[in-house]
């Protein structure tokens, strides 16, 4: 009965997730509460914060995850680019199991490093006996393939990179499109080839993914499902933060992305290809990783999928394939000294604020912190009175201190326990004690990035001043 109920609750949450205020909340059934203590343990477990020497383009990013499926089948990986000066990251949001979001999220990064490196530099790196990991340094990601899975995605690596090396260098847009998809041809032809049902789970599972590429002022964005990328921009005017969305979302209230589906398949097909806002019925992201059982032709399904999965692992009206794929959307931006910080994550996140919203928040909370820093008296002679109000303005600014030093966790912090009078701790508390077959329901998994950029380098990198680095080295 109990169960029953809690379903009902999800249904109204579900539909309502923007308006949810502590009201519904308390018609819900009583859960356990937790302390203000318990839920910082949980909100703060997966926090990760990196700061890059003062002489680049990025100062620091902060990330973290808060679970909701059980694996979290998010994904997150943050790399300092070798061999030049850059940073690249990524959020990775898995469905269907999270072994596509993780294997993705580990090996797009590698691919995207090799594609964007000079030509010259990549042979000689190849003559060198470069590997998968030899043009990237990873920051929070310390776990390793399995030694039997590793030599597959290894040799389909240096099959790309030994093909990179054979192509004339491309924009940066362009080899970003093409990273994508050779990793997912690949994740297809490993499947197929090697006959082992690790590698099969990975290609029938799937993952959507937003990607950046830093390197000097030129910002890139690529982006296949429904992650969000935005930016956030101080106004020098009003001192208001705006938001400036990177990305668009590949699902079906893109009716851009419907038209397109709705092109590449027979007129007949038309009342199936997307239905009940999912394609072929199943799927909510419209582009993605892996998920080859919307990608596969029908004899391939027939002789590889079908005598291992079933029948159900065939979509209903599975006539002309491929429904699916994994090409990217790149924005390019040239970062301004206006461009405060970038913030990625998955669409849990963005089911309960809006980019508006992430941004003002993140805005504030950077205000916030400077009430945290050490006081500084300003250069020259001070009186006591100048003194006097600084103080009284740090005082003040005490109200406003920040319960999280880390944005991501500000941002998942207000994701769930905000209402119209401030955050709401019992909020907060129903969300993380749900039962784990049923929270699923209220929410998703939700893994955030925010990457602050240093306003006055970009600005020296402006006005034309001669600097050595020009974006985050490798510390």
């Amino acid at each position: 009965m109990f169960k029953f109920i809690l379903n009902d609750a999800a249904n109204y949450v579900r539909s309502n997730v923007r308006e949810f205020s502590l009201n519904a909340v308390r018609w819900l059934p009583q859960l356990p509460q937790l302390s203000p203590y318990d839920i910082n343990i949980v909100l703060r477990e997966n926090e990760f914060v990196y700061n890059f020497p003062v002489d680049g383009v990025i100062r620091s990013y902060e990330t973290n995850q808060l679970g909701s499926n059980s694996p979290c089948e998010d994904s997150r990986t943050e790399a300092s680019l070798l061999h030049r000066n850059g940073f690249i990251c990524g959020i990775f949001d898995g469905h269907a199991g999270a072994a596509c979001g993780q294997v993705v999220s580990k090996r797009l990064l590698r691919y995207v490093s090799a594609a964007t490196l000079p030509r010259q530099v990549l042979r000689e790196q190849m003559k060198q006996g470069a590997g998968s990991q030899s043009f990237l340094k990873c920051h929070n990601d310390n776990v390793d393939f399995v030694s039997e899975i590793k030599p597959i995605y290894e040799a389909s690596f240096l099959k790309y990179i030994k093909k990179l090396t054979e192509t004339p260098q491309r924009d940066v847009s362009s080899e970003l499109v093409e990273a994508f998809l050779e990793l997912d041809q690949g994740l297809s032809e490993e499947a197929l080839d090697s006959n082992d049902m690790r590698t099969m789970s990975v290609a029938l599972s799937g993952a959507v993914a937003c990607l950046v590429h830093i390197e000097g002022l030129q910002l890139h964005v690529a982006s296949t499902g429904d992650c969000g990328a935005v930016l956030g921009v101080l106004d020098p005017k009003t001192q208001q933060w705006q938001p400036k969305k990177l990305n668009i979302e590949h699902n079906a209230d893109n009716m851009s992305e419907v038209r397109r589906i709705l092109s590449e398949h027979p007129k007949e097909e038309h009342e199936t290809v997307i239905r009940n806002g999912r394609l072929l019925s199943q799927l909510a992201p419209l582009r993605a990783f892996g998920d080859f059982r919307y990608k596969w032709s029908l004899e391939i399904m027939q002789q590889k999928v079908l005598p291992l999965f079933g029948k159900h692992a065939m979509s209903p009206n599975y006539y002309t394939p491929p429904y699916l794929t994994a090409r990217p959307d790149v924005q390019q931006h040239e970062l301004g000294p206006n461009d405060k910080f970038l913030v990625i994550a998955s669409d849990g996140l963005w089911d309960f604020l809006s980019p508006s919203e992430v941004v003002s928040l993140v805005g504030e909370h950077i205000n916030s912190k400077k009430i945290l820093e050490p006081m500084r008296l300003p250069e020259g002679d001070i009186t006591l009175q100048q003194i006097s109000n600084q103080l009284a303005e740090r005082k003040a600014g005490l109200t406003r201190k920040p319960v999280d030093q880390n944005a991501a966790t500000h941002l998942i912090r207000h994701a769930l326990g905000a209402t119209d009078y401030g955050i709401e701790h019992s909020k907060i508390s129903y969300y993380l004690t749900l039962p784990k077959d049923v929270v699923r329901q209220y929410r998703d998994d939700i893994t955030i990035t925010v990457i602050y950029f240093n306003s006055e380098h970009i600005a020296q990198l402006h006005s034309g001043a001669d600097l050595s680095g020009i974006t985050a080295p490798v510390a």
